[in-house]
This record gives structure tokens, C-alpha cells and sequence, in this order.
């Protein structure tokens, strides 16, 4: 499906359907009021109504913000790509809402089908945003920004959804390798025995009884004169069984999204270096597969991370913390940034705290927290703080090493598996340092705003947004 920003009049736009979006104060002096009245369009939001003869698709919405104008368009890609029209238009005369009708457009019309024996090809081609004032130019560089942005979820997704006998560590480090070199990063990729030697203990561990190699992937943008560094940190469990502590079988299926946190990185670098943005950064991936055999790491075992401490396994399927402990010391050691952020699929207590829509966030900066929490309500994704404190810190003392894998109490599991990181956050890098729980927002089987079913590119907007604007 293509998509173009045109500066012309509306009347010249030569389009099969034209979609025009309304609230219910302009619905009482709409000039087909009366016909919408008939097929019960009251212009609430997220609803829409065809008017066939008059090659026209009303959209209605609460008010014209961002967030309701990508939520509709939405509804209407959808519903657009089940009829037989070839092109569509929309005006706009809000330059601030193009974003929203890309993202709205692109993110919702999004469709994976690669395991589909047959795959529809849907009629409609081409969609039109007129844009009709004198500020073209800039128009056009929010809605080429805006394309790129779209894609890089997209992209995202796809690699979310992709199953993991096909996207396993090696043939995620063999993607990264092949997004560097299509986007000129640098990349380096480290094997099992460039591992041992960085003594990632505690990440072998977890990959120990996979048939798969597990990798570490460091992806690199580097533009001139850089106003910031910064630091992506991605869990890339390309499956999680659970190891020994096995998952109930109906907790599994899905499990081939507990790589989003790496994924996101990678479409985060996609976007970034497309975008072209003056900050240079830095992308982590622990790429692993939790699996169950003869030679898997056990509840019982001391683990002994990268930066020394010692780990107790209670629970083989805390697994991410394990991976995420080896992967920020590497980070730090190698790169002295600006910021630091992790993103994992790490609990599903955080989906328990904040539903499956939003993004639970936890660090010690306030100030890097209401930066983060701006940018996400600007791209349009949800999050939360999650307080850290020093009640539950006791929560995962050991009695026989420095730190336990899980919490000995089941209340809090989201912060408790925060400040297990936080053990492993350098004492200067504190406040630069935030965590992202993308449990709950990173993959869905109930579609919402401008997300399909699977894999949602949770993080890419906002982490987009906010570098964007430093």
C-alpha cells in the first residue's frame, strides 16, 4: 500500500473514497446528516459509517487529537481494505496530526501472513493525504519521519511474529547483521566462547540446553558530532519454555514474543539511523533460548554473573534477569552513555499491575521518568512508573549468595525484578538508567488503537520520539 502527502486543492484529488472525520457537534450540520442518521452514525469515536454513493467514509471522533485521529484510521484501513476501492483520500489542515494518520494508516492496515498457504491481496493501493497550506516542507519532513517511524514497528512485528524455529539467537544476530549493513551500522556479534571469555556466566546458563548458540549482538550507529550517547539494552529470548521450572502448557503458546525487548532495540536502531538523528547509539542484545534437557541450569544452582556477584536460581523461568544481569555490565563496560535503558518481556506481575496496554517504567531519575512518560503520551503508547523502594529490595536477599532470582514473597513482581537489575547498574550510571516492562504492551491477541493481533513494536515510538527531541 503506498502513501503520499500531496499539496493541492481537495477537488483535484482523484481518489474512489474520500474519508472525512467528525465529532458529533459537526454531525448536526454535516450536509448527509440525514443519511448517516439512517444507518445509526452518531460520530462516536472508533466508529465509522460508508456512504457508497457519495464515495465517502465518515470517521467519527471525540475531538481532533492525535491519539483519536490515529485510533479511527485505524478502524477505517481496516475496514477500507475489505471493499473494492482502488485509492482513498483524507484532508488535513492539521500539520500536526499527519503523524497520527500514517501511524493510524500504516500500523493498523498492518497484516502478518507469512505462514498463510494463501494470502489476500487487498484492492486498495494508494492513500492520499492532502495537505493544502503554505508549510509544505515541513509538512512533508513530519510525514517522511512519520513513514519511517511506522515501518520500523512494522518491522519490529514482523520479527516478534516470527516463530522461533525461524528466529532463533543466530538467526536473530544474522538479521542484525543484515540490518547493519542495509543501514550503515556497525555491528560486532559475540559467540559462546567470546562469552565465556567476557564471563557472561549467568546468559550461558539460561541457553545451556538449547540446540541453538546463544549470541550477544552490539549494533552501532556513530553520526558526526553526537549530542548524546546512549545505550539500548534488549532481552532476545527467542523462546522461553520456562528451563526446568516448565511453564504450563498454555503459558508457552505465545512465548516466541519474550524476545520483544530485543527486537524493539533492533527496530529502534532501524528507525534511528534512518531518521538520521545526531545522537549516537548503541544497541544490546541478549539473544537465548530458554529450553529443558540434560545439561539445563537448575533451581538450586549459584550462578556467578559478569560483574562478580553471585545469583541464586529459585526459579529457572526468571530467566530475563539472568540474561539482562551479563548484557547491562557488558553495555556499561563498553560504552560510556549518556543514558541507559532496558527493555524486556520481563514479568507477568507487570501486566497484572498495569494491564496489557501499558509499559511499566522503573529507575531512580524522576526527571529521566517525566521525559520518558512526555515522549510516550507524544507517540502515542502508555506508560507507568513502577516505585522502587527499599522494603521490597529485601524481598530478593539470599541466604546462601548475593542476590536471588526471584522474590521470596508474591507481591510486587515487577518492581522486585527491577531492582534485581538495579544490582547490576554501576553506581554512575544510577540515574541515567531506566527499565521498560513491555510484558503486557509488546504483544496482544485482542487488537487495540492502532495495534493487530501479535507483536505491537512496543517501545519504537516512544524511544523514536524521545531521541529525536533531545
Amino acid at each position: 500500500m503506498n502513501i503520499q502527502l500531496l499539496n493541492q486543492n481537495i477537488a483535484d484529488a482523484k481518489s474512489d473514497i474520500s474519508l472525512v472525520y467528525m465529532t458529533k457537534e459537526q454531525l448536526k450540520n454535516y450536509k448527509h446528516k440525514k443519511a448517516l442518521k439512517l444507518a445509526g452514525f452518531e460520530a462516536a469515536s472508533d466508529t465509522i459509517c460508508f456512504l457508497h454513493e457519495k464515495n465517502t467514509l465518515v470517521c467519527g471522533v471525540e475531538e481532533f487529537s492525535a491519539d483519536d485521529i490515529r485510533s479511527v484510521s485505524s478502524v477505517a484501513i481496516k475496514a477500507l481494505k475489505k471493499t473494492n476501492y482502488k485509492s482513498a483520500n483524507v484532508l488535513v489542515e492539521d500539520k500536526s496530526l499527519i503523524f497520527a494518520l500514517v501511524e493510524g494508516f500504516v500500523l493498523g492496515g498492518y497484516v502478518y501472513d507469512r505462514y498463510m498457504s494463501k494470502k489476500d491481496a487487498p484492492t486498495l493501493k494508494d492513500i492520499s493525504i492532502i495537505y493544502t497550506k503554505d508549510d509544505y516542507k515541513s509538512a512533508i519532513k513530519l510525514f517522511s519521519d512519520a513513514i519511517i517511524v511506522a515501518d520500523a514497528t512494522c518491522f519490529t512485528r514482523d520479527i516478534v511474529n516470527t516463530i522461533p524455529e525461524d528466529m532463533n539467537p543466530p538467526a536473530l544476530a544474522k538479521l542484525a547483521k543484515k540490518l547493519a549493513k542495509e543501514n550503515g551500522l556497525e555491528c560486532d556479534i559475540l559467540n559462546e566462547k567470546e562469552l565465556k571469555k567476557e564471563k557472561c556466566t549467568a546468559m550461558l546458563a539460561v541457553g545451556r540446553a538449547s540446540r541453538h548458540e546463544s549470541k550477544l549482538i552490539h549494533l552501532t550507529y556513530k553520526p558526526k558530532n553526537p549530542k548524546k550517547v546512549i545505550s539500548l539494552v534488549g532481552k532476545g529470548l527467542t523462546y522461553d519454555s520456562g528451563g526446568l521450572s516448565l511453564k504450563p502448557g498454555a503459558s508457552m503458546v505465545t512465548m516466541k514474543m519474550d524476545k520483544a525487548g530485543a527486537c524493539g532495540v533492533i527496530g529502534m536502531m532501524k528507525a534511528i539511523s534512518e531518521l538520521k538523528l545526531d545522537v549516537e547509539v548503541h544497541a544490546f542484545v541478549g539473544a537465548v533460548e530458554n529450553m529443558i534437557g540434560g545439561d539445563a541450569y537448575k533451581p538450586d544452582d549459584i550462578l556467578v554473573s559478569r560483574n562478580g556477584k553471585t545469583i541464586e536460581v529459585r526459579n529457572t523461568d526468571a530467566e530475563g534477569r539472568l540474561v539482562l544481569a551479563d548484557v547491562l555490565d557488558y553495555a556499561q563496560d563498553k560504552v560510556n552513555a549518556d543514558y541507559l535503558f532496558d527493555f524486556a518481556t520481563l514479568t507477568g506481575a507487570c501486566v497484572v499491575a498495569l494491564g496489557q496496554y501499558t509499559t511499566g517504567v522503573m529507575g531512580h531519575s524522576s526527571e529521566l521518568k517525566r521525559a520518558i512518560s512526555k515522549s510516550a503520551t507524544n507517540a502515542g503508547e502508555l506508560t507507568a512508573s513502577l516505585p522502587f523502594n527499599k522494603h521490597l529490595k529485601k524481598q530478593i536477599k539470599s541466604e546462601i549468595a548475593d542476590i536471588c532470582n526471584i522474590s521470596n514473597k508474591p507481591y510486587g513482581g515487577s518492581i522486585t525484578a527491577g531492582l534485581f537489575l538495579d544490582a547490576f547498574i554501576k553506581e554512575e550510571n544510577k540515574q541515567k538508567w531506566l527499565h521498560f516492562d513491555i510484558a503486557g504492551s509488546a504483544y496482544t491477541e485482542s487488537p487495540w488503537d492502532c495495534n493487530v493481533y501479535g507483536g505491537t513494536g512496543a517501545g519504537v515510538r516512544f524511544m523514536s520520539n524521545f531521541i529525536k527531541n533531545i
